[in-house]
């Protein structure tokens, strides 16, 4: 059986005429070149080349044998190009988050032109655990609010989460547009438990606040329709239809904070190894990803 190499460096002698540009163009020396040149007569038992003292070209044999190498080669790519895409198109991406926000943008991803999609929704990826559990391939993409660049783990932006409160419309404060974590101070807020680094952040920009943690969404949207407890939802959430604790109620007032730190940055972080599987599902995450309103 004929090396494959053997056929490449036929293909690129007739392209580039000599020795010297064919191993250049390899990257390998004028002597390995010359003994696969030799080799691959001594393996079909023919002369594919005149040689002459510093020069040589192909015999019309040699030529014959280009075409058919030519053919050899463009089929064994297009082989391996099915057998890869076939590959991806089996394998399932699991994408992950730091946060509840963005796996409902990844709920909006397609399968149908690349690998099956399936979003974790139970349980949030810590972000100090965000590399190592992609080095143990426990998940595939980590949608993470901060940028990752390592050896093996690097970072792609997404988009922005602008954190907005929903207010009861009798309250003096949901008269205004917009809203700062100052004004909502010594309010009591019932909150989803699991929602990340977003605790930290009302926990620290609210003074005096009180958080009524509620460990299922469905206890917090019995008790968001039934009482006028301020709750929190997010430029991502609030465009969700079925979010079950974003409820469109006539008593309720949503306003966006407009602190900086209301609003998180998010990016898509993964394995480089696993870049090219990866690029068409990080495509269709960044344009599902609604905008920020100004």
């Amino acid at each position: 059986m004929i090396d494959y190499y053997l056929l490449e460096e036929l293909v690129t002698f007739a392209d580039n005429k000599t020795l010297a540009k064919t191993a250049e163009k390899l990257m390998v020396t004028q002597p390995t070149i010359t003994r696969g040149m030799q080799k691959l007569e001594e393996e079909l038992g023919v002369t594919l080349f005149y040689r002459q003292p510093n020069k040589i070209t192909l015999t019309k044999t040699g030529e014959e044998a280009v075409r058919n190498a030519r053919q050899l080669l463009a089929a064994n790519r297009e082989f391996v190009t099915k057998i890869q895409n076939y590959d991806q198109s089996h394998q399932k991406v699991r994408i992950s988050a730091v946060a509840p926000g963005p796996l409902y943008v990844a709920d909006l991803l397609t399968d149908q032109k690349g690998p099956a999609i399936e979003v974790q929704h139970n349980g949030f990826v810590p972000a100090k655990q965000v590399a190592d559990q992609l080095l143990q391939n426990q998940t595939t993409l980590i949608i993470n609010n901060e940028e990752v660049q390592t050896d093996q783990v690097e970072s792609l932006y997404l988009g922005q989460e602008q954190l907005y409160v929903n207010l009861d419309q009798f309250m003096y404060l949901a008269s205004q547009q917009s809203i700062t974590f100052s004004e909502l101070k010594g309010l009591s807020f019932v909150v989803y438990n699991d929602i990340g680094p977003w605790k930290a952040i009302i926990q620290d920009n609210i003074p005096d606040a009180k958080f009524l943690y509620q460990a299922q969404r469905d206890a917090l949207a019995e008790i968001t329709r039934y009482s006028n407890f301020p709750f929190f939802s997010s430029s991502i959430t609030s465009l969700h239809g079925s979010e079950q604790f974003q409820l469109q109620q006539e008593d309720r007032v949503t306003l966006p904070i407009t602190d900086e730190a209301a609003t998180m940055t998010f990016y898509a972080t993964y394995l480089k190894s696993n870049k090219k599987i990866l690029r068409p599902v990080i495509k269709e995450l960044a344009q599902n990803w609604p905008k920020l309103k100004l």
